[in-house]
C-alpha cells in the first residue's frame, strides 16, 4: 500500500523550499502578517474584545467625566500635540489620590483636546477584581488588567494608546505630607513593554490630584477588618461612607504631556541596564516637571 502523504506544519517543505505551490503543506503566516488575522472593525459593535462598552462609557463620559473635567477640576492641558495621532503609544504618568481621579482626567484630555481624539486604555491593578460591581464597571469604561501580554497586544497588535502608572499602589497610598514625591518606578517593566512593541513613551505630569483626594493617615486594623487594600483617612472618608471615596475637593488640575521617547530599534529590551536607565530617565523627567508646575502655580484651587 502506498504511503499516505503527510501534511507539514512548517512554513517550508522538506527540502527547504517555499510551500506556496505544494498543497500538502499548510501555510504558516509570518509574525509580521499576524495583524491581518485580528477581527475587523465593526462600526455597529458597541462592545470591544476587552469588554469596553461604548454605551456605558458614553454615559460616564457625558455625566461624571464632563462635570469633573470642565467644572470641578477645571483641567488645563499643555503639550497634547506630543500624543501620537496614530499608532501605539504608552502614556506614563505620576499617580496619587485615595481613589485616583488622574487616570480619568488624562483620558478625557486626549478626547477633548487632541486634534485627533483617541480612546485611552487604562491599566489597573489586579486587586480590583476582588470588589463586586466595581470590577465589572472598570472594563466597560476602558480599564484593562496591568499585564505585559495585555499591554503588548494593545500597543503592537491593535496600535492603541495605553496609560500606565509605574508607581502603582504605592503612589495612591502616599500621605499628604509626601505629595508630589514620586515613588520608585518598579523594575522598568513598562519600558520593557514599550521597547518590545517599539512604541514611544509619552511622559505625563499631573498636578492637583494630590490635593483633590489627600490622605492624612492609614488605619491598618480597619483595612484587615474590611478587606480593603488600605483604609485611608481623607476629608470625606470614612465619615461619609463609601461615597466619600468620590468626595473630591475642587483642586485645579494641570496636565502636561512631555515629548515622546522613541524606540525604533529591535531587541532593545534585551539590554536590562538600558531598560533601567530609561525608566529612571522617565521618572526624573516627570518629577522635574511636576516640581516646576507646583512651583509656578499660585493657588491649589485656582491655579
Amino acid at each position: 500500500m502506498a504511503e499516505r502523504a503527510r501534511t507539514s506544519l512548517s512554513p517550508e517543505g522538506p527540502a527547504g523550499t517555499d510551500n506556496g505551490g505544494d498543497e500538502r503543506h499548510l501555510p504558516v503566516p509570518h509574525r509580521d502578517d499576524l495583524r491581518r488575522h485580528l477581527p475587523g472593525v465593526e462600526p455597529e459593535r458597541q462592545l470591544t474584545d476587552w469588554g469596553r462598552s461604548e454605551r456605558i462609557e458614553g454615559i460616564f463620559d457625558n455625566t461624571l467625566g464632563n462635570f469633573f473635567y470642565r467644572y470641578w477640576f477645571r483641567c488645563e492641558v499643555e503639550g497634547i500635540e506630543n500624543v501620537p495621532a496614530t499608532g501605539g503609544a504608552m502614556l506614563v504618568s505620576n499617580h496619587s489620590g485615595a481613589l485616583p481621579p488622574d487616570a480619568a482626567m488624562i483620558g478625557k484630555a486626549v478626547k477633548e483636546e487632541h486634534p485627533h481624539p483617541r480612546p485611552v486604555n487604562i491599566t489597573v491593578e489586579h486587586f480590583f477584581k476582588g470588589y463586586p460591581g466595581f470590577s465589572v464597571l472598570l472594563p466597560k469604561i476602558g480599564c484593562v488588567p496591568a499585564h505585559p501580554a495585555n499591554v503588548h497586544r494593545l500597543l503592537h497588535d491593535e496600535e492603541q494608546l495605553v496609560l500606565v502608572f509605574p508607581e502603582g499602589r504605592k503612589g495612591t497610598e502616599k500621605l499628604y505630607k509626601d505629595r508630589y514625591r514620586l515613588r520608585r518606578f518598579g523594575r522598568g517593566g513598562f519600558v520593557d513593554a514599550a521597547m518590545r512593541a517599539q512604541a514611544p513613551i509619552v511622559p505625563v505630569c499631573v498636578v492637583g490630584a494630590e490635593e483633590s483626594a489627600p490622605i492624612f493617615a492609614h488605619l491598618n486594623p480597619l483595612a484587615k477588618l474590611t478587606g480593603l487594600t488600605y483604609f485611608p483617612i481623607t476629608p470625606t472618608f470614612p465619615h461619609f461612607g463609601l461615597l466619600g471615596m468620590l468626595g473630591y475637593l475642587p483642586a485645579k488640575f494641570k496636565i502636561r504631556f512631555l515629548e515622546p521617547i522613541e524606540f525604533e530599534e529591535e531587541g532593545m529590551y534585551r539590554d536590562k541596564s538600558l531598560v533601567q536607565t530609561v525608566a529612571q530617565e522617565v521618572r526624573a523627567r516627570i518629577q522635574e516637571n511636576v516640581w516646576q508646575m507646583v512651583g509656578e502655580r499660585e493657588s491649589v484651587w485656582f491655579g
